[in-house]
């Protein structure tokens, strides 16, 4: 997978391929294709991405992402260095890009998220876009909270969010 770790609008130009590896937050779907990462996907979710006719496994070529993952879940790795290529509106790409932005070990809320992208009205439609993401964890749509310091909706799941912010905050460690 070769690519720049910006989030783009293309499309993808060549064949998808997939593998599935077991993490402290469950069982991960991975997707992509030349352009870069596409999906993170909890299969334990209830919008759970499912592989898709064409779709070919091959490990290997997830082998970086697999090495980065792991080296976070231990606490070593505190910012993904991937090529990424996630699909979605201008909106979308924008929150995501974003949500980039967000030091590791530290969260922001959803409002000062829209404000973070210029657009202080759009509260819910950056929490829409949040739970959208194709690649969480590594596009950190965990690290936002709600305004009152509350945990809110993230597709693998509270308990995982919660896992994730303190694995960040240095409370434990998910290997």
């Amino acid at each position: 997978m070769n690519g720049l770790g910006a989030a783009s609008k293309q499309q993808p130009v060549s064949e998808m391929s997939y593998t599935r590896i077991e993490s402290p937050v469950g069982k991960l779907l991975l997707a992509g294709d030349e352009g870069g990462l596409r999906q993170v996907s909890f299969e334990s979710s209830k919008r759970a991405a499912s592989v898709q006719p064409g779709w070919r496994e091959a490990k290997a070529l997830f082998a970086e992402v697999i090495r980065q993952l792991r080296a976070y879940f231990i606490g070593e790795l505190k910012a993904f260095d991937l090529p990424l290529a996630p699909e979605g509106t201008e909106f979308q790409l924008l929150v995501w890009n974003s949500l980039r932005t967000i030091p590791y070990g530290e969260t922001i809320s959803y409002a000062q998220l829209a404000h973070n992208i210029g657009n202080p009205k759009a509260v819910r439609a950056v929490g829409l876009a949040n739970g959208c993401n194709p690649i969480p964890i590594i596009i950190p749509c965990h690290r936002v909270i709600g305004s009152d310091g509350s945990l809110t909706g993230f597709g693998g799941g509270l308990p995982n969010k919660k896992k994730l912010l303190a694995l960040e905050s240095r409370q434990m460690s998910l290997l």
